[in-house]
């Protein structure tokens, strides 16, 4: 048997999996109105492609994939499109985004679906496809499974089945009834990437599931190894799994295919396969629905189908005090349960005053050092708690806040009740914003350095154009030149040397003694100056230069 390794730190938070993994997958209910958001993906939206009146098939692409990091977006379900405008999406901030609507019909008539033999189909041109058929990452982090697919000779590929967060049962309920579908998409996976090192780890808190898998692994062409993994949060997390199977690490600000290692979400395969062997895009997945229900369960459920509407059928019951998508740790709070579900939408988790008691009030943190302790990515959170709380975004970076996987054990085992995970979002925010206005502000400077520039060298020009005058007239017999003409033109090409020389000399006086992180900032201005200043010289002067 493979030796595992440990990762520091993980909690052991009560499971819940028992109330939901017990039912049959609920078949796809058919809601009368679909909600389908554009922005389903890391990336790039994608780009309405139907118009509002427009009959659409279930499958139909509706919304094209826009740029690199993007994918496309279909409809869920026959029927006529009602509007393409801004509603309400899951997200915590409660703002709307672009979304397109969708009156179904009832008849649930698929577009054609057409398999691909990937064996047959060069590399790229499979990546496309995926890409058309909307396949991104279904364990959370909704990336494009295109994108990931792009690594060659990738050694060692790693299927997630660990879903260690407590209450969400999808995935575990998804390898019991789907194990063969799910290996034969990860056979595409390991096509793509060439990978010779096959290895699923599954938490050994789901031994059905494991069971399946290890059976459905024995029909396959290729070795893979499936392992059971200690049951502790977040095992589930992609480096900690790796850590767990390989005992590598990835570096800090690193990516596993650095390491030689990609790692992919049983739910992820799933869709793959369904996108290969069976031509259908993604538009649906498995999300549980627990919590506070009559009838906690699995479902397989339309992207696009409002949360309401599986809680209805899941059981209502009075006394609901909130929603998530998502679980207790790293769940995301809903602004409404008329929210619709969406490709990262692994779990709607209804809440009541008795399953999620609210925390009492946050008191001042005691320096105590267990959200240390517990931290899987080896951070020191109560110094990232400091930072982010004054705003100190460069200390927070320097201390490695975007290794921060935001699991929430630092919040879980705090004996002051602070919301640690909600300071870093905040922190990681306002770093990516401040990073999009340095970007846009370096753009309008280098246009405006730009414009200066080439007004600079349009009077350059002039000046040369006077001086080289000037200097034909002074070569022509003396009977042809006009002495006052001379003197002016004399006069005005000392006058623009002057001012030439006084903009040269003009430099600023106050960056003396500055911090080293402010002199690079400076430094990459002025590299950034030097290469528009080259761009705008004139030909004769490039020459010159190079």
């Amino acid at each position: 048997s493979r030796e595992l390794f440990s990762f520091n730190g993980g909690v052991h938070p009560p499971e819940h999996k028992a109330e939901s993994n017990t039912r049959a997958i609920h078949a796809p209910l058919l809601p009368k109105r679909l909600v389908i958001p554009l922005r389903q993906h890391i990336g790039t939206p994608a780009k309405p492609i139907v118009a509002v009146g427009e009959r659409v098939l279930k499958g139909q692409m509706i919304a094209a994939a826009e740029g690199v990091i993007s994918a496309a977006i279909h409809a869920s379900s026959s029927g006529w499109v009602r509007a393409i405008d801004l509603q309400t999406v899951p997200h915590a901030s409660g703002l709307p985004d672009l979304c397109i609507t969708i009156e179904t019909d009832g008849l649930d008539e698929w577009a054609p679906r057409t398999p691909l033999d990937y064996r047959a189909c060069a590399p790229d041109a499979l990546r496309a496809q995926l890409r058309n058929f909307g396949v991104v990452g279904l364990g959370g982090a909704v990336f494009p499974s295109a994108v990931k697919l792009e690594v060659e000779n990738c050694p060692t590929l790693i299927l997630n089945g660990g879903e260690c967060e407590p209450w969400i049962t999808c995935d575990d309920v998804l390898m019991r009834k789907h194990a063969s579908e799910i290996l034969q998409g990860l056979a595409v996976m390991r096509h793509l990437l060439g990978s010779s090192e096959i290895l699923i780890g599954i938490e050994d808190n789901k031994p059905e599931a494991l069971a399946a898998m290890r059976a459905a692994a024995t029909e396959l062409d290729f070795a893979v190894e499936v392992i059971a993994v200690p049951t502790r949060y977040p095992s589930g997390g992609g480096k900690q799994l790796i850590k767990m199977l390989t005992g590598l690490e990835v570096p800090s600000g690193k990516l596993s295919t650095d390491i030689g290692i990609q790692v992919f979400n049983i739910g992820t395969a799933y869709a793959l396969y369904r996108a290969v062997f069976c031509g259908e895009p993604l538009i649906s997945r498995v999300v549980t629905v627990t919590g506070h229900v009559l009838r906690p369960q699995n479902m397989h459920v339309l992207i696009g189908t409002l949360m309401t509407t599986l809680i209805q059928a899941a059981g209502e019951r009075d006394g609901r005090s909130g929603l998530l998508m998502g679980g207790p740790m790293m769940g995301v709070a809903m602004p409404t349960e008329g929210v619709p579900v969406v490709k990262a939408t692994n779990c709607v988790l209804v809440k009541s005053d008795a399953l999620f008691p609210s925390l009492p009030r946050a008191l001042p943190c005691i320096r105590c050092a267990r959200c240390a302790d517990a931290c899987p990515a080896d951070l020191q959170p109560q110094e990232l708690f400091r930072f982010a709380k004054v705003d100190d975004f460069d200390q927070a970076q320097a201390y490695h806040l975007f290794d921060c996987i935001e699991c929430g054990c630092c919040t879980y085992v705090c004996p002051s009740h602070i919301p640690l995970v909600d300071f870093y979002r905040y922190a990681k925010s306002e770093i990516w914003a401040r990073e999009t206005e340095k970007q846009a502000a370096d753009l309008a400077r280098e246009r405006h350095e730009f414009r200066l520039l080439r007004q600079t060298r349009e009077q350059a020009e002039k000046a040369e154009k006077l001086v080289a005058r000037a200097l034909a007239q002074r070569a022509a017999p003396a009977t042809q030149r006009n002495p006052e003409t001379d003197a002016k033109q004399a006069l005005i090409a000392a006058a623009l040397a002057r001012v030439q020389a006084k903009k040269i000399g003009a430099a600023p006086r106050n960056t003396e003694h500055l911090p080293a992180h402010a002199q690079q900032q400076i430094d990459d201005v002025e590299a950034r100056r030097v290469q528009i200043q080259a761009a705008a010289l004139p030909p004769f002067h490039q020459k010159e230069n190079g």
